[in-house]
């Protein structure tokens, strides 16, 4: 059996890392996975694993964020991704396609449904939403499927599919990479949204350092804009994109992160406390207080400096909340998987 992922973004993390812990899921049954990026993606969290990918177009409309003239060019460019996707089926072959978040969600399960091809698609935005109407699909928390009630057999509910291995990471394989001014000694409090580090974070981190916190003030994340990286010069520890988060994990006090994407479900899977800084990626707000309730705090940005301080005075009072939904989030990767190895058969 063969799976062709279809997967939207830059194949960095995020959506990648999406599709790639379903197929590792999806192997322990046998199945082969293979998958598709945009054309030009760099593709990093493949490279990382050696595995090579397949390019076609998969245009996005803006996600959360879509207006209505970004909806009208994406489908405009949709139509040609389409004829394009049906060259690369025949050439693959797939028994299953998985459309893997907006645009990948969207081609991804319209191609299939042309040809002729079982598909699955994982959802997280009101327009990908949309291709519930004609297949298999996963609704992940940003989903606005996810809060209503289901009476389509076809359709299922999971948190985000992280990686199990996300929790086996290693406290002094993290303190041999840091940088010389990284202060054992000190409180770490890890800053990040996700694989891409949008401006909002990145001011952040300074603002939470001018507050005279004593605690180490460590930021992750490919910039969006080369120039987020002056902000991050003096008294924080800036690491830009790496491989090793989950030994980070295992180092950090508490996180502040995005109310959104796969990490939010990594901290929580890790029991870590969290604060979730609020509409960081283009004003957008999820609720996911109303997911993973108690689990974490909320702050806007003009507060953030306040919370962390008050926060490091009380890290542990959301982590226990968080254990309460650790089991099912490790759980959800193979819960997928289940369900599009299914949809094969």
């Amino acid at each position: 059996m063969k799976t062709l992922f279809v997967v939207t973004g830059r194949g960095i993390g995020g959506d990648a890392a999406i599709a790639f812990n379903i197929s590792k899921a999806l192997s322990k049954y046998g199945v082969e996975c293979e998958f598709a990026l945009n054309h030009g993606s760099p593709g990093l969290l493949f490279k990382k694993h050696g595995i090579e990918w397949h390019e076609t177009s998969i245009p996005q409309a803006g996600g959360h964020a879509a207006t209505k003239f970004s909806l009208i060019t994406g489908g405009f460019r949709t139509i040609k991704a389409i004829f394009e996707a049906l060259r690369l089926y025949r050439k693959v072959k797939p028994d299953v396609v998985v459309g893997t978040i907006g645009g990948g969600a969207i081609v991804g399960c319209l191609t299939a449904k042309i040809a002729g091809i079982p598909s699955a698609g994982i959802v997280s935005t009101p327009y990908d939403s949309k291709v519930s109407k004609f297949t298999t699909t996963i609704a992940l928390p940003e989903s606005p499927l996810f809060n209503m009630e289901i009476d389509n057999v076809n359709m299922y509910k999971s948190y985000m599919p992280v990686n199990p291995d996300i929790i086996t990471g290693n406290k002094e394989n993290a303190l041999k990479l840091m940088p010389e001014e990284y202060d054992p000694e000190l409180p770490t409090i890890l800053l990040s949204s996700g694989s891409t580090l949008f401006e909002k974070m990145a001011l952040a981190a300074p603002k939470i350092r001018d507050s005279g916190i004593k605690a180490n003030i460590v930021v992750i994340g490919d910039p969006l804009d080369e120039k987020y990286r002056k902000y991050l010069e003096t008294g924080i520890i800036y690491l830009g994109y790496i491989n090793w988060v989950k030994d980070l994990y295992k180092l950090v006090d508490f996180v502040i992160i995005t109310d959104d994407g796969l990490m939010l479900h990594e901290a929580i899977a890790c029991n870590l406390p969290i604060i979730t800084l609020l509409r960081v990626k283009y004003g957008r707000y999820h609720n996911m207080g109303k997911i993973f309730r108690g689990a974490m705090i909320e702050s806007e940005f003009e507060n953030i400096d306040k919370a962390a301080n008050s926060f490091l005075k009380d890290m542990n009072k959301t982590k226990d909340n968080a254990a309460k939904y650790g089991v099912e989030v490790l759980q959800a990767s193979d819960k997928i998987a289940k369900i599009i190895y299914n949809s094969i058969k």
